[in-house]
């Protein structure tokens, strides 16, 4: 992470958003990045474009070899800067920030490739008679084009093999691309779209020397959206073969590809008519990644599914670019590894597993049916399943079924995972678990949905004795596009997801704060019994303006075992739909907030069905606000019930009654409310009319202690 030029002077509010309360103070937002590339080693002109982005003269880039340099501003909205990539940045992408008199952004991704030649689109080039003329071995920057479209003309030889891969959707633009090629008489010879994820890729072979016309357009016709077009016939790897790796051994993979060079071979397999190479490789697992419950990544992992989503915050792995070329996904975990064997077409036929197993399979042929058998132990009881397809990039839809030894199918499992306001993590993979007998043959079907099948269907099957888990990750409260920002002596929240694993709901989870601040406060946060909480930043009145990266850790006590995961970042990738990763959870701190809001005391014990006697506090740090203040609960458990008040005008503080119901599990919980109040401001500071707008602010957080009723 780095940080470029000094921040300017800082004059100037932001705005925390909750659930779907929008408020009007500037809240900064990057909305395109153009050109959203460049090759290592080279520096390139780019635009910044958004909303209240006033005096963002500094790029927060996401790797130490990228530097930014402030040229103009436009308008307050439109800024350009000159971007430089060190000729030691690996491939991949990285996270891009404006940081301001507001605040600092959310993220948008830069490509940087190497080994091919930057090129800018050039327009006109609507037409096949004004296609702009370019090389093999380049990365174009373009614009779509409005009720039109993108034409280049490529000269090729006959037998060329070559790579055309449009970056719209993995580069988070709003293009949904489509690519088709055409002979210099007009006639279409490939087509695609929705490759990778929203993304289309031909993989064309030249049928005779001659010149090639390459056509990318909008799906729908919208114009304004930024792409990269690559032209290369550098190695293309498809997917690696097995994926899921024992950590720390190493393992010799097979990778199926195009171009892939010395020590390839053909093989009888094909995507969309083309023939494709195999070559081996060796991969080598981290060692510390089950442990850490970690997932790491060099290219935002964008190409999952049609939108953006959280698929990989379920999934302990790595992922590597083989050849430096494209991404392929790793699942680690610390116990044996296997592969599919066939023939286990049938349920007669079914490949024996030994538990706990991971085994890597595909679904080689359409209609194929993948079994299993396993036996439970002489205890029985509970077992999990996960089936990763989504979750490595796999482009199959499995369902996994359970039967018994007569026949009888008695459980299935589909798809799997939250969609939380802004948080997107809910995917096509199976996972959870069920009681079973003891000392009982079991058979296990794993089939894709539509039934589908070819070197793209790969997935990962696991079945085990159930043991507690979970995963972490965190958003922005904001159910659009933002960053996250806290104001001097006020509050910002993100929302934490918990994903469980095997039963680990029944263990509370702790979230804390490493890496903040002086002046920038995080309580420790517990949550019982639920999938979802609110974790507060608070800052305190005099805390200096600040732009960084910090942790949230999750730790949880499951039996006589001490769990202690990342929680990983995400954010919103558009405007109204689609979340992905961040490397990193970025914070800023800037100027006075209007009010703030606290529960005191901020711990109390309470005996299930009893009611927390605390007061609500607010504190009016401008001095021409005066108006009352609203407030509602935030994320609260249903089991904990507080209606929703106010603090009147003039009024400092006002008593909250929390009822706790009866049959609330004894533990901790971590709650806090919204408030919201109409406060006078104008962006301007010296501008005298000042209306009023509405403000949202979080209160810092109570946690409440909940006891066992006293037996009488």
């Amino acid at each position: 992470m780095t940080l470029f030029r000094g921040l300017p002077c800082l004059v100037c509010l932001l705005a925390s958003f909750i659930k779907t309360t929008f408020a009007d103070l500037p809240t900064p937002r990057l909305d395109v990045l153009q050109p959203a590339g460049v090759v290592a080693g080279n520096t390139v002109d780019v635009i910044v474009q958004g909303n209240d982005l006033d005096g963002c003269e500094t790029l927060v880039l996401g790797h130490s070899g990228l530097r930014a340099e402030f040229l103009k501003a436009e308008n307050p909205n439109r800024l350009h800067f000159k971007l430089t990539a060190s000729g030691d940045v690996p491939v991949g992408t990285y996270d891009v920030y404006a940081s301001g008199r507001f605040g600092i952004t959310n993220p948008r991704l830069l490509h940087v490739v190497r080994g091919l030649t930057e090129v800018l689109e050039v327009e006109p080039n609507n037409t096949a008679a004004t296609a702009q003329a370019v090389s093999l071995n380049i990365a174009i920057s373009g614009v779509g084009d409005g009720n039109n479209q993108d034409f280049f003309q490529l000269p090729l030889k006959q037998g060329q093999r070559v790579t055309i891969d449009c970056w719209s959707s993995r580069i988070e633009t709003e293009m949904d691309a489509t690519l088709a090629v055409y002979s210099a008489t007009g006639q279409q010879l490939a087509a695609n779209s929705d490759y990778y994820g929203r993304d289309p890729m031909i993989d064309f072979l030249a049928p005779a020397d001659g010149t090639y016309f390459v056509e990318v357009r909008d799906l729908i016709y919208r114009g304004g959206h930024p792409y990269r077009l690559l032209i290369h016939d550098q190695p293309r790897i498809e997917n690696v073969f097995p994926q899921a790796i024992t950590a720390g051994q190493s393992v010799s993979l097979l990778a199926l590809g195009s171009n892939l060079g010395a020590g390839s071979q053909d093989v009888a397999l094909k995507i969309s008519g083309q023939p494709l190479q195999q070559k081996g490789l060796t991969f080598t697992a981290p060692s510390d990644l089950p442990s850490r419950s970690g997932f790491s990544f060099r290219v935002h992992p964008m190409q999952h599914s049609v939108l953006p989503t959280a698929a990989t915050c379920t999934l302990i792995g790595e992922q590597f670019l083989p050849l430096d070329t494209d991404p392929v996904v790793m699942m680690v975990t610390d116990g044996p590894t296997s592969i599919e064997q066939e023939p286990n077409d049938n349920k007669e036929q079914p490949q024996a597993l030994m538990l706990p197993a991971v085994l890597s399979a595909r679904f080689d042929q359409p209609r194929d049916a993948d079994w299993y058998t396993f036996e439970t132990d002489a205890m029985g009881g509970q077992y999990g399943f996960d089936v990763y397809a989504e979750r490595i990039a796999g482009r199959c839809d499995p369902y996994l079924a359970l039967y018994d030894e007569q026949g009888n199918r008695f459980f299935d499992l589909d798809d799997y995972g939250h969609r939380i306001n802004a948080f997107d993590g809910h995917l096509r993979d199976p996972s959870g678990m069920t009681n079973l007998p003891p000392n009982k043959k079991i058979r296990l079907l794993v089939q894709d949905r539509y039934q589908r099948g070819g070197p793209r269907y790969q997935y990962v099957l696991s079945v085990r004795k159930a043991k507690s888990d979970f995963f972490a990750a965190s958003i922005h409260s904001n159910p659009q596009i933002a960053g996250t920002n806290v104001w001097q002596g006020g509050t910002a929240h993100v929302d934490v997801v918990l994903h469980h694993v095997d039963g680990g709901n029944q263990f509370p989870t702790t979230i804390t704060a490493e890496g903040l601040p002086p002046g920038l406060h995080v309580t420790p946060t517990v949550i019982t019994n639920d999938t979802r909480g609110s974790v507060v930043f608070w800052s305190d009145d005099n805390a200096a303006p600040w732009t960084g990266a910090l942790k949230l850790i999750a730790t949880s006590k499951h039996g006589d075992r001490e769990l202690r995961h990342e929680v990983r970042p995400y954010t919103r990738a558009f405007q109204q739909s689609g979340s992905r990763p961040m490397r990193e959870q970025m914070v800023a701190i800037r100027e006075r907030a209007p009010y703030s809001l606290r529960i005191e005391p901020e711990r109390i014990s309470v005996e299930a069905g009893q009611r927390a006697e605390v007061k609500l506090v607010v504190t009016r740090h401008w001095p021409d606000f005066k108006e009352a203040v609203n407030f509602q609960t935030l994320n609260w458990p249903g089991f904990l019930q507080l209606g929703n008040g106010t603090i009147a005008a003039g009024q400092t503080e006002v008593p909250l009654s929390i009822q706790v119901q009866q049959n609330t599990t004894p533990g901790d919980f971590t709650v806090a409310v919204l408030g919201q109040a109409q406060v006078p401001f104008h962006k301007y500071p010296d501008e005298k009319n000042r209306p009023n707008i509405l403000v949202p602010m979080t209160s810092r957080p109570v946690t409440l202690t909940v006891t066992k009723p006293v037996q009488k």
